[in-house]
């Protein structure tokens, strides 16, 4: 039928089916409107699962279109759609199994009650009195057998053994109808339950209906939507498992990257520490050489000073004797102006 459909679609159009008004507003529909369905877009759709079963769900209230679902295949937004169509199907689908589940629970329950052995139902007052009266009579006839026995006489005793054989056919005959009865409503009670689809199974049926039972729709619809459930939760696990590993590789590269920058700062440190106290002993060692440098100047001046002073001093040592008789001489000058004068004159 869908293929029918979308190969009219392909002749005619979509709108095929509309009149001139409904035309006007009509609207091409996209794989991605609210009116498609996810879940015959990304799987399947349960409402085609149960069609004419005792689960059937009705028609799907979304449209179901080929075209659209290898458009959405085609669509490069098709892997960033897949898992939100999946999740809602996870969840619809989840639904359907708690609501089966439920009914399933319900079913074991009763199966529980009729299997439980009904006890038979009473004798009538007649027959009871009647197996009564057939219990006498044969423990009276197996004493007289007994008896006979002892005696010797075989052939008395094996004829009063036929006769308590008669009395327990007709012992047997009076109780095996309820016995029959029983018995054959205990084996209409032997039925099975589905753990699939909640089906009830009569146990140890034919083969052909056990295998009619596990190909039909209700069985196989069941089966794809629980397993569909397991693939769902498992590959849902696995992607947070993988996510886990993730964010824990993340942490452990982002810790190691922290030791590396601690330890690159530690050993700029140190390296700045380390620069630093060699231009400390750097500048300590200039201060120590110019203050050698220093040392070794003044030393050298006084060395110079020393003998340049020296010679100095016994020029003026010598000078000073001399030097003071000078300097006599020329003070007495000037006090005597006129006697040098008178001198000079005569």
């Amino acid at each position: 039928m869908d293929a029918q459909r979308a190969l009219l679609d392909e002749l005619m159009g979509a709108a095929r089916n509309l009149t001139e008004e409904e035309r006007k507003g009509y609207k091409e529909v996209s794989w991605d409107d609210k009116e498609v369905c996810g879940f015959y877009m990304v799987r399947f759709c349960p409402h085609d699962l149960f069609v004419n079963t005792r689960s059937d769900l009705g028609p799907c209230p979304r449209i179901h279109d080929p075209k659209l679902k290898e458009s959405f295949e085609k669509s490069p937004r098709h892997d960033a759609y897949v898992p939100k169509f999946e999740a809602e199907l996870s969840q619809f689908c989840e639904k359907l199994v708690m609501d089966l589940d439920r009914r399933v629970r319900r079913g074991r329950e009763r199966l529980a009650q009729e299997v439980e052995p009904t006890p038979p139902p009473p004798l009538t007052a007649e027959k009871s009195e009647q197996l009564s009266v057939l219990e006498e009579k044969i423990k009276n006839l197996l004493e007289q057998v007994e008896s006979l026995g002892e005696a010797g006489k075989v052939d008395e005793a094996e004829a009063l053994m036929r006769k308590v054989e008669t009395l327990n056919a007709e012992k047997t005959a009076l109780t095996q109808p309820q016995n029959d009865k029983v018995l054959m409503l205990g084996q209409e009670k032997k039925m099975a339950l589905c753990e699939i689809c909640g089906s009830f199974l009569v146990a140890n049926d034919a083969a052909e209906r056990t295998q009619s039972h596990v190909t039909g729709k209700q069985h196989v619809g069941y089966g794809m939507v629980r397993d569909f459930i397991n693939e769902f939760k498992t590959a849902k696990e696995k992607a947070n498992e993988e996510e886990r590993l993730a964010r824990e590789r993340e942490a452990e590269e982002r810790r190691k990257q922290r030791e590396k920058e601690s330890e690159r700062r530690r050993r700029s440190d140190s390296s700045d520490r380390d620069r630093h106290r060699d231009k400390d002993h750097n500048r300590e060692r200039d201060r120590y050489r110019d203050r050698d440098s220093d040392r070794e100047r003044s030393r050298e001046h006084d060395v110079r000073g020393y003998r340049d002073g020296g010679r100095g001093v016994d020029y003026r040592a010598r000078n000073g004797r001399n030097g003071g008789r000078d300097r006599y001489r020329d003070r007495s000058r000037s006090r005597s102006p006129g006697k040098h004068s008178h001198r000079r004159s005569s």
